[in-house]
């Protein structure tokens, strides 16, 4: 298991010791200006409960989300479709900072709402047919600081990041092929956190 709580902050370093590229960018903003954004983005975004079928079953989610993009193209995961909004002036904003930061592309968004350390995300992998193969998936993190944690679909090893408010990280290549990542629960963060993530969609 490797921990990086306290990386050399270099966007060309790749995190994960083979099978895929992690970079971390560090912060992107200040504090008060993640402040500001997380304050905006918990007011300004059009939030729901996420829904899911699992064995079957439907489960709503106490994590809410929300999906925009280019136009307002359809999105499946978990068994249950999305219809992207169109770009908000804020996350416009917020997707040319991380364009011009990563050099990447994004046509969409899947921002993700926890709102305490009780509230995470299991071990999975962002495979959906729609996305661009081996894409980069830019995540940029808003409110509380949380363990990130990826583990080989094979050996198991694991490594583990925490992500500050206003701190940006950059999964592509092969990573979610051979990488499984989650958000662990913490009881101990009582604080909300917002979760961008900018990605690639190849059928509009």
């Amino acid at each position: 298991m490797l921990d990086l709580f306290n990386p050399d902050v270099n966007p060309q370093n790749n995190l994960l010791p083979k099978d895929g590229t992690v970079n971390y960018y560090g912060f992107l903003f200040t504090q008060q200006e993640a402040t500001q954004y997380l304050q905006l983005l918990l007011n300004e975004i059009d939030w729901k409960h996420d829904e899911a079928f699992i064995m079957g079953k439907l489960i709503v989610t106490k994590r809410k989300v929300a999906w925009y993009g280019d136009s307002c193209f359809e999105y499946t995961y978990s068994n249950r479709t999305k219809r992207a909004t169109l770009w908000s002036p804020l996350l416009q904003v917020l997707k040319k900072r991380v364009e011009e930061v990563t050099g990447q592309t994004f046509n969409s968004c899947l921002l993700n709402l926890y709102h305490s350390g009780e509230e995470g995300m299991g071990w999975h992998s962002d495979a959906e047919k729609d996305l661009k193969k081996n894409g980069a998936i830019a995540s940029l993190s808003f409110g509380a600081t949380r363990k990130f944690v990826f583990k080989h679909k094979v050996t198991k090893e694991t490594v583990t990041i925490l992500l500050e408010s206003g701190s940006l990280l950059v999964m592509k290549d092969e990573t979610q092929t051979y990488w499984l990542h989650s958000l662990p629960v913490s009881k101990k963060v009582i604080l909300p956190r917002i979760n961008l993530t900018f990605r690639m969609i190849e059928k509009l």
